[in-house]
């Protein structure tokens, strides 16, 4: 199998500020050594980065909050996307299909909403999902008036993990990560 390395919207406007996911310094630099050490075993990586279409979005296109967080390395692909899914509209699967890619360790921002679309789409295709738990994070759920209580943004991680079954590889640890 040929492993690539796929990092889902890590950008500034999700990690810094009033809009950043929780822990986000500890999971930016978690992230950055992995992708280090993804680099010096030569495994490509590809980078999406969501338009941030909407007026309020933390990572209107455009703005330093759309930047993305994360050193692109030299080789690596950034992709444009405005699906939640990245391989939908993107050229994504042409991209890892060029790079001989069959298995995805997926990683990035938000573990119930693009992370895990992005894992779907990669399954749809045939490919073999790896989501480290340390590699994926999200957002607190508020409580809401109709007495749906808050949820914790390491249990909505989790479940974004339990929802895409059995076929997806869920390590402990971005270390735990074996390229093949």
């Amino acid at each position: 199998m040929r492993t690539a390395v796929l990092v889902v919207d890590v950008q500034r406007g999700l990690v810094e500020g009033e809009a950043a996911v929780p822990d986000a310094d500890t999971f930016v630099a978690g992230l950055a050594a992995f992708l280090e050490r993804a680099r010096l075993d030569g495994v490509p990586i590809v980078h999406l980065q969501d338009e941030g279409t909407a007026p309020d979005s933390p990572i209107r296109r455009g703005t330093e909050g759309w930047e993305l967080a994360l050193a692109v390395g030299s080789g690596e692909v950034v992709l444009s996307k405005s699906d939640d899914d990245g391989f939908r509209g993107t050229g994504l699967h042409d991209t890892l299909q060029a790079r001989g890619a069959d298995r995805l360790i997926v990683v990035g921002i938000q573990s119930e909403m693009c992370v895990a679309a992005t894992a779907r789409g990669a399954l749809d295709r045939g490919y073999t999902v790896v989501m480290p738990r340390e590699g994926h994070t999200t957002y607190d759920v508020p409580d809401d008036d109709a007495g749906g209580p808050a949820v914790p943004a390491a249990l909505v991680a989790r479940v974004a993990e339990w929802s895409l079954g059995d076929a997806v590889e869920v390590p402990q640890t971005l270390d735990d990560v074996a390229w093949s």
